[in-house]
């Protein structure tokens, strides 16, 4: 299996990047690099994330990197990280 990011999770990191480096640039490359880490390490266990509870679908999963969720969708031979979003806010209806 492969881990691939799509570009909105992509755009949303370097927004999570951007926010947080207006106090830290340092603390926001960690944070980045932890989000990354803990994404790639779903390819070891691609169940270990729970279901989406806004989407209801087996295959669209969650992890967290504190406040964050990266959510997931899992392929025949790769993963899809889809969102990369705090926890506070909301998600779209329907996954993109």
């Amino acid at each position: 299996m492969k881990v691939f990011w799509t570009e909105q999770a992509e755009k949303q990191l370097d927004q999570i990047f951007e926010y947080i480096a207006i106090d830290s640039s340092l603390y926001a490359h960690r944070t980045v690099v932890q989000i990354i880490e803990e994404a790639e390490s779903i390819l070891h266990h691609p169940q270990k994330g729970r279901k989406v509870p806004e989407y209801e679908r087996g295959d669209i999963r969650e992890v967290f990197h504190h406040p964050y969720r990266i959510i997931y969708l899992l392929k025949d031979k790769t993963i899809e990280i889809l969102s990369v979003i705090h926890g506070a806010r909301l998600l779209p209806d329907k996954p993109k």
